[in-house]
């Protein structure tokens, strides 16, 4: 099967550009990133978007969208020019701005304006959506941090490749971990264990480390090299060689 040269060996550098302001220290307890894109496409680019534990906002063509956490791999077909900025809330940090269980957002969007209500501005900059965001702030709510505060041991400690094994070490239950991750973050521990641990290779690929791929799989608490596969290409929608080409 013949591919697109442009998605090859980092070629899409050449075509897109991304910067990741981080947010002011007000704002740092419910923001992990902003992200800023622009691309220029002569011919239509089908991008590869993989999935993370990130609720966005995001700011495009006078229109402002909040994005659920997506469950799986997406293709968006990139064409002409376009600019985007977009917020990539902390994973458990959008509860209190939605009102509601993040996971009913989930592989869903919806117009910004159901959540925030009137006024949302057309954003073109980070200092007008740190504004917007400051004239928004909810009450602190303990449980978002704490969901939060997981998550990012999750992203922090390669070795937790199993729910029942996070549960014990939280001093709770595999039951109470779900609910608390339907409620705040979206989709369940399993699954966000899953994303960290795999986007773990991922890094590795783009640091251009020679991979191993059985013992990484083992590594990374898989029976075989089959099951991760499986995994890895469930997750991001190609094989993990064929996923490596990309660097």
């Amino acid at each position: 099967m013949s591919r697109d040269a442009r998605e090859l060996g980092s070629a899409w550098r050449r075509f897109q550009r991304h910067t990741f302001p981080a947010p002011a220290p007000d704002l740092a307890p419910f923001v992990e990133y902003y992200w800023m894109v622009s691309w220029s496409y002569s011919e239509p680019y089908r991008q590869l978007v993989v999935p993370r534990p990130n609720v966005h906002l995001t700011f495009r063509d006078g229109t402002a969208i909040v994005n659920g956490v997506v469950s799986g791999h997406r293709i968006k077909v990139l064409e002409g020019e376009r600019n985007i900025l977009g917020v990539a809330f902390r994973p458990g940090c959008f509860r209190p701005f939605l009102g509601a269980a993040v996971s009913t957002i989930t592989d869903r969007s919806v117009d910004a304006g159901e959540v925030f209500g009137p006024g949302v501005p057309d954003a073109r900059d980070v200092e007008t959506v740190e504004r917007f965001l400051r004239a928004h702030l909810p009450e602190p709510d303990p449980r978002a941090q704490r969901a939060a505060d997981v998550v990012g041991k999750i992203a922090a400690e390669p070795a937790i490749t199993r729910v029942g094994a996070l549960a014990s070490d939280l001093g709770t239950s595999v039951r109470q971990l779900q609910r608390l991750f339907a409620e705040y973050v979206g989709v369940g521990p399993k699954w966000v264990i899953r994303r960290y641990r795999l986007h773990d290779v991922t890094e590795r690929l783009a640091a251009g480390v020679e991979v191993d791929w059985a013992s990484l799989a083992a590594e990374l608490g898989y029976a075989d090299q089959a099951h991760f596969t499986r995994d890895f290409k469930e997750m991001f929608g190609e094989s993990p060689t064929w996923y490596a080409a990309r660097y």
